[in-house]
C-alpha cells in the first residue's frame, strides 16, 4: 500500500482526501518511480478543491509533477535508480500523478534531474519554475537582450513570477515586479528585482494603446493585466503569456500587434515537446542561484496539500510549496 492523495466524485460529490492505495492500482504503464517529492502548482489548486473541471477522470491522484528514482523500468530509456523529474503531459489531470508516494508513468514523460539539483530542489522548481524558464527562453529566442530595457514578471510573488524574477535578473535583466503583495517587496528584491509596482497599476481596464515601457514581459496572471501589458510593451517588443489569475478574457484590441510589432507568446507546459523542456531545465541549472531557490520555497507534508490547495488559489502562498510525499 502507498500513500496517495485521492479526488473522487461521486453523486455530484466531489473531495479530496489522504488514503491508502494498493500499488496494483496505480496505472498501466512500462516505467515505475519511488517518489520523493511533489510540488503545488496553481492548477493542483484548482484540481484539489474542484474550482475548475481540471481533472478529467476518476479517481484521480492529483500533482502535476514529481521528482524521485525510478523503481522499474520496461523501457531502455530508463533504469532501475535513475534520478528522473515529470512535469506536465496530462498527468495529475488524466493520469494518476504526483501526490503520492508511487507513480506509473509513460518511458516519454520523464527527464533526468539535472546534476546540479537534488529531487528536492527539483520540486522547489516544479512546473512553475520551468513555465517561467520556458518564458525566458521564449523572450530570448525573440531577441530580448539585457540593455534593451525593462522586463516586467507579473503575478511576481507567486511560483511563476518569483522564478522569473530570479532568471531573469541573474541573465542580466532589469526586472520589475509587479505584485498584489506589498509586503513582499524585500522579498522580490532579494531575487533581483530593480523596482515593485502595486498590481492595481495594471489590474484595471486601460487603453489599448499606452506609454511604452516595457522591453519584454512574463505574465501568470492574464486579463486586463495581459492587455495593460501589451499596450505599454514598446515596439518590437514581446510578451510571454502562461497564466490565468486573473482571468481568462483578453480585453484588449490588435493596436498593440499591427501598430507597435508587439508579439504575444503563448507558453504551453504541459504538452512542450523535450526540444523545448530540455533548453529549459539547462537555463534553470545554469542561472537560478540556489540561495534564491531556497528563499522561495518551503516543504510540506503530503496531508497539507489539502489545505494548501486553497492557499494557493487565494493568492496566499508566496513563491514555491514543496510536498515530501514520505512525509
Amino acid at each position: 500500500m502507498i500513500k496517495a492523495i485521492l479526488i473522487n466524485k461521486q453523486d455530484g460529490a466531489y473531495a479530496a482526501r489522504l488514503a491508502d492505495v494498493g500499488e496494483s492500482e496505480l496505472p498501466d504503464a512500462p516505467v515505475t518511480v519511488r517518489i520523493d517529492y511533489s510540488t503545488v502548482n496553481y492548477k493542483d489548486g484548482l484540481a484539489i478543491t474542484g474550482k475548475s473541471p481540471v481533472v478529467r477522470k476518476f479517481p484521480m491522484v492529483p500533482g502535476i509533477d514529481f521528482a524521485g528514482v525510478v523503481e522499474t523500468s520496461a523501457s531502455a530509456a530508463w533504469r532501475a535508480g535513475d534520478r528522473v523529474l515529470l512535469n506536465g503531459w496530462g498527468v495529475g489531470e488524466a493520469h494518476w500523478g504526483g501526490f503520492a508516494q508511487k507513480a506509473r508513468v509513460n518511458a516519454e514523460w520523464l527527464q533526468r534531474v539535472p546534476e546540479s539539483f537534488t529531487t528536492r530542489q527539483a520540486m522547489a522548481i516544479g512546473t512553475a519554475g520551468y513555465t517561467a524558464s520556458l518564458c525566458v527562453d521564449a523572450l530570448v529566442r525573440n531577441g530580448l537582450i539585457p540593455g534593451q530595457g525593462e522586463v516586467l514578471v507579473t503575478g511576481a510573488s507567486g511560483g511563476v513570477g518569483s522564478v522569473a524574477v530570479a532568471l531573469l535578473a541573474n541573465a542580466g535583466f532589469a526586472v520589475v515586479a509587479s505584485t498584489g503583495k506589498q509586503t513582499e517587496a524585500e522579498y522580490l528584491k532579494a531575487l533581483g528585482a530593480k523596482q515593485v509596482i502595486d498590481r492595481n497599476e495594471l489590474s484595471q481596464p486601460g487603453k489599448p494603446l499606452q506609454k511604452e515601457r516595457w522591453a519584454a514581459v512574463v505574465d501568470s496572471v492574464g486579463s486586463h493585466t495581459l492587455a495593460n501589458a501589451c499596450a505599454q510593451t514598446r515596439y518590437r517588443g514581446a510578451v510571454a503569456a502562461c497564466g490565468l489569475a486573473q482571468g481568462m478574457d483578453f480585453p484588449t484590441s490588435v493596436a498593440p500587434f499591427i501598430l507597435r510589432g508587439v508579439s504575444l507568446l503563448g507558453i504551453d507546459s504541459v504538452m512542450a515537446p523535450q526540444t523545448l523542456r530540455e533548453p529549459a531545465w539547462s537555463r534553470l541549472a545554469r542561472d537560478l542561484d540556489a540561495a534564491a531557490l531556497e528563499r522561495m520555497s518551503r516543504v510540506i507534508g503530503l496531508e497539507e496539500t489539502l489545505s494548501a490547495a486553497n492557499d494557493i488559489i487565494s493568492g496566499a502562498i508566496r513563491g514555491r510549496l514543496v510536498v515530501d510525499v514520505n512525509r
